[in-house]
């Protein structure tokens, strides 16, 4: 009979124990509004490797996929354990699209977009170049799929050449000259 007592009070306990009153919900509101939230990418540490993330923003060659990064709301996403393989585009890549494209989707309006198109640049799993199969298709994290070739050494990636590899903490970025585009719905 004390058994049953204490399987029922147990819950019971548990239950009035996680119910905050009402002072302490007023402590937590307010100590909430005064400190800003910081998600993965606010996390500091200047001694482990760099996350995919910090690898696209210390690279000179990359500031117009980090801003578009940005603007899609894709930080912490990318900054997160993955792990991810990253095709990162150089602004070199951005540059040869047709002009107003990348201004246009940087747009508020344009989101959606420019959302498919990054998630359309990233693996999950960490695929390095050396491991990378001549018609190899990979899905993306858009829900698209994309084909490897290797040709003469080198390995491409819908069409653009991967130009440089960098390992990150939580995957792997791979610097191409191209921009993917995903193919039309």
């Amino acid at each position: 009979m004390n058994k049953k007592i204490l399987v029922l009070a147990f819950p019971l306990a548990v239950l009035l124990g996680c119910n905050p009153s009402t002072e302490s919900t007023e402590t937590t509101s307010t100590s909430s509004n005064t400190a800003a939230p910081v998600g993965q990418s606010g996390v500091k540490d200047d001694d482990s490797q760099k996350n995919v993330v910090q690898v696209a923003v210390g690279s000179a060659d990359h500031t117009t996929l980090v801003k578009a990064v940005q603007a899609a709301g894709l930080v912490d996403a990318l900054s997160n354990a993955g792990p991810f393989t990253v095709f990162a585009p150089t602004n070199a890549a951005f540059d040869k699209l047709p002009a107003g494209t990348v201004e246009n989707l940087l747009k508020p309006e344009s989101k959606d977009a420019l959302i498919d198109i990054l998630q359309y640049h990233v693996s999950l799993g960490v695929y390095k170049a050396e491991a990378l199969q001549d018609g190899q298709v990979l899905g993306q994290v858009n829900g698209g799929n994309i084909t490897v070739a290797v040709k003469d050494g080198k390995v491409m990636i819908g069409g653009a050449t991967v130009v440089a590899s960098v390992p990150a903490s939580n995957g792997i970025v791979h610097v191409i000259d191209g921009v993917l585009l995903p193919p039309a719905q």
